[in-house]
Order: C-alpha cells, then sequence, then structure tokens
C-alpha cells in the first residue's frame, strides 16, 4: 500500500511513500475491521467467530506484508482471506457435529432416584409379606411377563388358580403400598 505525500509550500510535489507492514495493517484495520466482520459474520452465522476470524486474517497479513505481490490489492487480499477462514470455520463445525458424541439420556435427579429406590424397597418389603403361590404368581406375571397360560404350567396350577391368586396378591400389595404412603 503506498500513500501520496503532499509537500508543504508553495511548489507541491508528490512524494510516494511505501509503508511499513505496522502502518499498513493499522489503517486497513482502522478503515475495514467492521464490513469485514460484517462479511464473516454472514458467512459463519456468528459474531464472536467472525471476529475471530477477522483478526486471524490481519495478523496472518501483517506477517506476510513482505512478501504480498502488489499492496494496493491488500484490501482484496483481507477479503479473501476472510472468506477462506470463513469456509474452514463451517468445514471444522461441519465435522465437529458429525462425530460428535451422542448426548446422553437425561439422567433422573438423585432425589427421583432415592425416592424410586424407597418405592422399589417398599414392594419388595410388601411382596415378601405375602403368601408364596401369591408372590409367586405376581413376579411371573409382572416381572417375568408370562401368560396366564404359562404361569399356570410353571406353577403347576389351574389358570384359575392364577388368576385367584393374582387378584389376591394385588389387593393385598395395594393394602399395604397405601398405609406406605
Amino acid at each position: 500500500m503506498t500513500e501520496t505525500l503532499v509537500a508543504r509550500g508553495t511548489a507541491a510535489a508528490a512524494v510516494a511513500v511505501t509503508w511499513d507492514a505496522d502502518q499498513a495493517v493499522t489503517a486497513l484495520y482502522s478503515a475495514n475491521y467492521r464490513s469485514l466482520v460484517r462479511l464473516a459474520a454472514m458467512l459463519v452465522r456468528d459474531s464472536g467467530t467472525a471476529e475471530e476470524v477477522v483478526q486471524d486474517a490481519f495478523v496472518a497479513m501483517h506477517g506476510g506484508w513482505r512478501r504480498l505481490r502488489d499492496p494496493d490489492k491488500a484490501l482484496s487480499y483481507l477479503r479473501q482471506s476472510v472468506v477462506n477462514r470463513s469456509r474452514s470455520v463451517l468445514r471444522h463445525r461441519a465435522v465437529v457435529e458429525k462425530y460428535a458424541p451422542k448426548g446422553l439420556p437425561d439422567a433422573p435427579s438423585a432425589e427421583a432416584g432415592a425416592i424410586g429406590e424407597l418405592e422399589r424397597s417398599a414392594v419388595i418389603d410388601a411382596l415378601s409379606g405375602l403368601p408364596a403361590r401369591q408372590r409367586e404368581a405376581l413376579v411371573l406375571r409382572y416381572y417375568a411377563d408370562l401368560s396366564e397360560a404359562e404361569i399356570a404350567h410353571a406353577m403347576g396350577i389351574s389358570r384359575g388358580a392364577v388368576k385367584s391368586h393374582t387378584a389376591r396378591g394385588m389387593t393385598a400389595l395395594r393394602n399395604v403400598l397405601e398405609q406406605f404412603s
């Protein structure tokens, strides 16, 4: 980037002065930072990331100022750098989202776990107080998820007896658990 300086006095002569990296980047920054951030924000859809992209582009320009072939095209170089860096951010986001671990299912609170444990222990205590046949019928029906016919076969009793033991066991459990709560 060059700047034309006008000498003081009656004979005004224009002199071209080549800027060093600090001066050039400072001038470009003050004149174009906001527009470059807007450009990046439109691409990456996040103002914080957009500012980071633009800052990185300015840092890279400062570091490579001597290698810049045409300093008058520094703004074009910056714009292209912002676009390329924005694309890199978007590619990185896509890869992160693709390989991100799946979220764990919501775990119940400790309070819910404690209440659940109390309820389970109350049910187990109530079951242990039932007569053996009623307990067997309920466990085979609701824990093992067997049908009445399968329960009758497993216990060696009729289906009617399974229905009777199950109904009596549920009534007894209900009475004990209502007293618990």
